[in-house]
């Protein structure tokens, strides 16, 4: 798969997590709705934002604790609905697929935060990022 089309993976990801959050559905509800409305998606894009989405639903507790203990003085529920889910989504790739490098991950994220999130939101991402990735690596993953 080419790059261009994992990226397009992880926002698509990040939109199913966006909806999960925000409209409190559970992740059959969400796979119900969100392939419905939007325009034909390749194959092998659906299966790698599933794949995401996946990870983030069934490690949310891994994901959500990761985030809650790089963030300091941010509480997940008071973090814009866009960079917390961005941030789930970054996090499953790092801890869910193995093959993606650390690097990779965390400049593919900071790519759609540029398009998704506000500008003073770049660094925050970036920084908390980069600490989950050290945990993370620390941890072998």
């Amino acid at each position: 798969m080419t790059s261009r089309h994992r990226r397009k993976s992880r926002e698509l990801a990040m939109q199913m997590l966006f909806q999960a959050d925000i409209g409190h559905q559970t992740p059959d509800e969400v796979r119900a709705t969100f392939w419905k409305a939007g325009d034909p998606v390749e194959p092998e894009v659906r299966q790698f934002a599933e794949e995401l989405f996946l990870v983030a639903q069934e490690q949310q507790s891994k994901v959500d604790g990761l985030i809650a203990e790089h963030s300091a003085h941010w509480r997940l529920e008071r973090m814009p609905a866009v960079d917390r889910n961005l941030l789930r989504m970054a996090v499953s790739e790092l801890i869910g697929v193995k093959s993606t490098p650390f690097p990779v991950v965390i400049n593919e994220a900071l790519e759609i935060g540029r398009r998704y999130c506000a500008p003073e939101s770049i660094n925050f991402l970036n920084g908390l990022l980069d600490s989950i990735a050290r945990s993370v690596i620390a941890g072998n993953r």
